[in-house]
């Protein structure tokens, strides 16, 4: 990847088409003079110091002024002035930080402006100690990076070098993250490189971040192999490094690289993997990349030797949904392929289930198997709930909504127990009454009418009500998706949070969870009396997902159980319906 001659300074701005180029501070307009060379395409402001807090913005052939597009901070909203931030003047206490890899860990993925009251870092790393007592490993937080209005999912940031500033902006970032660290735990930062948002994207004014043609879900493709994408993919490079690097954060999932268009021999997924590796191998503490992927197309995470992108892990989908399916019944949309305890098995076996099968959904054939040679299956990050697929269900209704307290631990004993890496979603583990909507906080009205209106279409081909759909403009829906802390000692949520504990004890005690490869998982399965049976080396998974008691030969110890009914006695294991148990064989 072509790299500039200099490193470009904190008040350089990239601008290749541009005539003129002036820096605005202070009421003050500072001339730019072009660079050329190896940097030509860049403009340099030689008079301007800039300074922690100092405003400034560009004119781009007199028109603007228009905040940096590599800004570390927007006081006054993406619309203002950048402002200048020292990001040296943070002291570090991390340095005894080892950092941790995907095997064996827990990843509990978390909004900031709706995992607290206050919504703030801050206030969120107040709950760190929480989630250590929970058995967390990785904090994954959804995006920061600055967006238009207050509250939002954050998948609608434009200047992505930004932290939010209700958040907290970047020194409250590095609190966070020192805080975590503090605590033993990683933290794995959303981040967004297949769009920009609708509200504040001033990118084009400035060269060509996007391109013209096919699109993707959210609008224009970003240019990552058309004229002068050299500069669009060190953009993102550097944000990479960014994180990765300036504020410590140990791993970056990337959000639906399936929008990432890129016809380059060598992918931007690829050039990412190399950049973290790169720091990796400097700092001595590991650097960890998750995709966000539906593809199902295991080549993201095999070895760069092995013509893969070389990536730590990729989300599987398959897993959410047959345990959805198998646990609500629902088959609407893409759930149709997954009605059996014969699709759990197969993906619990191979990590995929449509691995060149055909998807009914998608009307053709999907996937490829995964190599066991080229990948282990902690590569894989499974959930049973996410943002995702709780944020984009009409009413944004969790689990805990429809299905009983047993049915919820047969969700956490398959998720943590399942030879993947387990990430909960934040309240997953007491059982949070409260839903998870889509809301938004445009400013322009018209803006937030398109939202509503394109928010309804998207739910037509799932069959779902439309009158179910929350307007996500109406702050209502944002304060209903902020979790209810009181519910963590109550009755059932208690009850599932000790669940949720307990599990993740065995998963840090028990090698067979997490250590042996596609080849060490056994599954047997009744689809009529509806049981399943996981097998990881000495240890025996046993879940009943009828009705009916269940009673099973077993020669071994007890080591889990989520119904204080459940009994091993005389080699039987006896489960009570919607139950699951644990046992370690002889």
């Amino acid at each position: 990847m072509p790299h500039h001659a200099t490193t470009p300074g904190p008040y350089d701005v990239w601008a290749p088409a541009a005539g003129s180029v002036g820096l605005v501070s202070g009421g003050r307009e500072y001339s730019m003079e072009r660079l050329s060379g190896p940097s030509a395409g860049w403009w340099h402001a030689p008079e301007f110091t800039g300074g922690d807090g100092v405003g400034y913005a560009y004119l781009v052939d007199g028109e603007g002024p228009f905040p940096d597009p590599r800004s570390r901070r927007q006081p006054e909203g993406v619309h203002g002035p950048s402002a200048g931030f020292d990001a040296g003047a943070h002291e570090w206490r991390d340095a005894g930080w080892t950092g941790r890899g995907l095997r064996g860990s827990l990843i509990y993925e978390l909004h900031l402006g709706t995992f607290t009251p206050e919504g703030t870092l801050d206030a969120a790393a107040g709950k760190l100690d929480y989630l250590v007592e929970l058995g967390v490993d990785f904090v994954e937080l959804l995006p920061v990076n600055a967006f238009n209005g207050t509250h939002n999912w954050g998948y609608d940031g434009v200047l992505w070098y930004a932290v939010h500033e209700q958040y907290g902006g970047p020194a409250a970032y590095q609190r966070f993250v020192d805080a975590a660290h503090a605590a033993g735990l990683g933290v794995i930062q959303d981040v967004v490189y297949n769009h920009l948002g609708p509200s504040g994207n001033y990118l084009p004014k400035f060269g060509p971040y996007l391109k013209s043609g096919p699109g993707n879900t959210w609008g224009d493709s970003v240019n990552l192999d058309g004229p002068d994408s050299d500069e669009v993919r060190r953009y993102i490079l550097d944000n990479a490094a960014m994180w990765l690097r300036e504020y410590h954060v140990d791993g970056l999932r990337l959000d639906a690289v399936h929008a990432l268009r890129d016809e380059r021999a060598v992918h931007i997924l690829e050039d990412l993997a190399i950049v973290a590796d790169g720091i990796e191998a400097d700092t001595g503490v590991p650097r960890t990349l998750i995709a966000e992927s539906d593809l199902n197309n295991p080549r993201l995470i095999y070895p760069r030797q092995d013509n893969g992108y070389g990536l730590a892990g990729q989300w599987s989908d398959d897993f959410h949904h047959v345990v959805h399916v198998n646990l609500t019944g629902e088959t609407v949309g893409y759930y149709a392929d997954f009605e059996s305890l014969a699709a759990l098995a197969k993906v619990l076996r191979h990590g995929f289930f449509h691995d060149g099968s055909y998807s009914s959904f998608r009307a053709r054939h999907h996937g490829r198997p995964i190599r066991q040679d080229l990948a282990h299956p902690s590569a894989l990050v499974v959930c049973n709930q996410n943002h995702d697929q709780i944020g984009n269900r009409a009413a944004g209704d969790r689990l805990s909504a429809s299905l009983s307290y047993g049915r919820l631990a047969l969700a956490a004993v398959l998720t943590m127990t399942s030879p993947f890496t387990p990430m909960l979603f934040m309240g997953e583990e007491f059982g949070a009454s409260t839903p998870w909507q889509f809301f938004t906080s445009h400013p322009e009205e018209w803006l937030g009418k398109a939202t509503a209106e394109g928010r309804l279409k998207e739910f037509e081909r799932m069959g779902w009500d439309p009158a179910l759909v929350p307007n996500p403009q109406d702050p209502e829906t944002f304060l209903r998706s902020k979790l209810k802390w009181e519910e963590a000692g109550e009755g059932d949520h208690a009850r599932l949070l000790a669940l949720y504990r307990a599990l993740a004890v065995l998963r840090r005690t028990t090698p067979e969870l997490t250590d042996g490869g596609f080849d060490a998982t056994e599954v047997d399965f009744n689809e009529d009396e509806r049981w399943l049976e996981l097998v990881r080396g000495g240890v025996r998974v046993v879940c009943n997902f009828g009705s009916d008691e269940l009673s099973t030969d077993v020669d071994g110890v007890l080591l889990l159980a989520t119904d204080p009914a459940v009994s091993l006695q005389d080699r039987t294991l006896n489960l009570p319906g919607e139950a699951a148990a644990v046992v370690r064989t002889a």
